[in-house]
């Protein structure tokens, strides 16, 4: 039975140190892509129900209560990418003890980290929204909604950090499995709540708390299933000092970035909840059609991740020198595409999520900007996941850092407070190329990339 617990896990990895560079990657990131778009669907779903059963002040409440949410979780999720990096490099090497700790330790994390960080965000939920300068009109709902959400949490950094060892290990299919289940569940539970019951954002908000426990619970028994030799438990069993560190040394620079950039949008969003609350239904309403062209990246940037760490930890330096560029390269032209498609048929879709024509208005305009730049975020995104990957997080960390707190929020307040405010996504296009500037960079004068490139150049003569 062992052996064939062990083959079918075998069967579900991608061996991203063998076989042609791209159809490997594209084969890992395609689950993901179709993962994304049912996760996409837990807040398309929740905006299309409320534009249509609630109203626009419902709209903007969902639109700014996502963000003081991502501020709390997003430290943890960027150490499941730590787990995520360290569980492919172990794969890479064959080294499965170090593959047994790692996961027993990610298990034990989750309980020390989810519980806690969703009783702050209960509890803080009003001070933060007090920050961002949520209008009196949206304020009890916004509330309502932050607060369910963050009743989630557990279930949210559960979810995560099992996708996280998945995809490390090369398994980027079983995601998609999970989003299916949890996705038909908040399609169901919101159109209960809401539409049934009446509950307006709190019924929203319930179900999709609800849809993550799901997540996370489908996600334990598949990897208890599928994946026996990894011993993973419902429960905490095992912690280990010495992974805990390497979790935390490579995971904690790059939580703590997504954490401040999270911070960066609530300081964005407060830019956007000054135009008011038609400005900022539109924004929410834009968000749906951005998000759906920025799929792409995510799961191309997944994939990198994945690629880089395994042939770091295989040492296959010539793999990684001829995927450095082809991948981030892709990702720009994959999400070019995806962005042209949405702008032509942006104003149909729009008109799903409202009636509005102000609304509209705001929303059209927030597409046709972000779409034309988000090509630079992909190339950007696309190398820092591949440095990442290899385990030197500092560099990014920093121009993750400056791209925001340097470039796009003083542009966004130098439009709203010189030039019209309804313009504010300016700042996007303009911090994308800085980022995609520095990483290049990082390419041509990084001493740790150097070597690797030198690594490279010795492995291709030996082979010549």
């Amino acid at each position: 039975m062992k052996e064939q617990a062990q083959k079918r896990s075998e069967q579900k990895k991608i061996d991203m140190t063998r076989g042609p560079i791209m159809r490997n990657v594209l084969l890992f990131a395609i689950p993901i892509i179709i993962g994304n778009i049912l996760q996409y669907l837990y807040t398309t779903v929740d905006t299309l129900v409320i534009g249509n059963y609630c109203g626009y002040t419902s709209l903007a409440a969902v639109g700014t209560s996502a963000q003081p949410v991502e501020v709390l979780l997003c430290i943890f999720l960027g150490i499941g990418t730590g787990v995520s990096i360290l569980v492919s490099q172990y794969a890479g090497a064959g080294d499965q003890e170090k593959l047994h700790e790692v996961c027993a330790t990610a298990i034990s994390f989750v309980y020390m980290c989810g519980i806690p960080v969703g009783l702050l965000g209960i509890f803080y939920a009003p001070y933060i929204l007090r920050f961002m300068g949520v209008p009196a009109d949206t304020w009890d709902a916004a509330l309502t909604y932050t607060r369910i959400i963050f009743l989630g949490a557990l279930g949210n950094i559960g979810y995560n950090m099992n996708a996280g060892l998945l995809r490390g290990l090369g398994d980027s299919k079983a995601s998609l499995k999970f989003l299916v289940v949890s996705c038909i569940a908040n399609i169901v539970l919101d159109l209960v709540f809401v539409a049934g019951f009446g509950m307006d954002v709190g019924g929203a908000a319930l179900s999709t708390s609800i849809a993550m426990y799901l997540s996370w619970i489908v996600s334990i028994v598949y990897l208890r299933k599928r994946f026996p030799e990894l011993k993973v438990t419902f429960l905490p069993r095992a912690f280990s000092r010495g992974e805990m560190k390497n979790i935390v040394a490579i995971g904690l620079p790059i939580g703590l970035n997504n954490s401040l950039y999270s911070f960066g949008h609530v300081a964005m969003q407060t830019m956007v909840n000054a135009q008011g609350s038609v400005f900022m239904a539109g924004c929410s309403v834009a968000g749906r059609i951005t998000g759906l062209s920025n799929i792409a990246i995510t799961a191309l940037s997944s994939a990198a991740t994945t690629f880089s760490g395994q042939n770091f930890g295989a040492k296959q330096f010539g793999r990684l020198k001829k995927g450095h560029l082809r991948i981030p390269v892709i990702s720009g032209l994959v999400t070019l595409s995806f962005g042209l498609l949405f702008i032509t048929v942006r104003m149909p879709i729009l008109r799903f999520f409202s009636s509005d024509e102000a609304v509209l208005g705001y929303a059209g305009r927030y597409v046709v900007i972000m779409l034309l730049s988000q090509w630079l975020y992909a190339i950007f995104n696309g190398i820092i996941c591949i440095v990442n990957g290899i385990g030197k997080v500092r560099y990014t960390t920093v121009v993750n850092i400056l791209m925001l707190w340097a470039v796009r929020i003083p542009s966004a307040y130098v439009i709203s407070r010189y030039f019209d405010g309804t313009y504010i996504m300016l700042c996007f296009p303009i911090s994308f190329s800085f980022g995609m500037i520095c990483m290049i960079c990082y390419y041509f004068f990084a001493p740790a990339w150097k070597a690797v490139m030198r690594e490279a150049k010795v492995e291709e003569q030996a082979k010549a």
